[in-house]
């Protein structure tokens, strides 16, 4: 397993190849939870040459509050079971309408569909790298 920790510690001693390999994993773990609760319209956003806040953001959402929370705590868990990793840090849990989850490089936005079509992530960073993620397993 890798350690994501020890990799955002030491980003800037190791080659860009592992570094794109631990993210990748971080990512993969991510979106197996999204995948697990069902999270609609997934996208991976690759943002490294727009900005420094990130190297990728995720965005998708939920149908209700209830699948919001689930979400987010899915991708918590498979982070840390996979991974040894807990979230750096935590926005919005309580309120339910946009959950961040900060892990350093990668950013979660788990939003409401209404709450996604107005703040438009997708259409603010309309210059990155667009994949969409599906499930492969429908």
């Amino acid at each position: 397993m890798t350690n994501t920790t020890k990799t955002a510690k030491s980003q800037f001693t190791k080659p860009s190849s592992q570094k794109s390999v631990d993210t990748s994993t971080l990512i993969d773990a991510i979106t197996e939870g999204l995948l697990e609760k069902k999270a609609k319209d997934i996208v991976l956003l690759d943002v490294r040459e727009l900005t420094t806040l990130a190297d990728y953001f995720i965005v998708c959402h939920g149908t209700s509050d209830t699948q919001i929370r689930a979400l987010a705590n899915s991708v918590e868990k498979q982070v840390k079971d996979e991974l040894g990793e807990n979230v750096w840090q935590q926005e919005g849990k309580d309120s339910r309408r946009w959950v961040i989850l900060d892990y350093v490089n990668v950013v979660v936005h788990i939003f409401t569909e209404e709450k996604r079509n107005y703040y438009g992530i997708e259409r603010m960073w309309n210059d990155a790298k667009i994949t969409h993620i599906e499930d492969e397993t429908t």
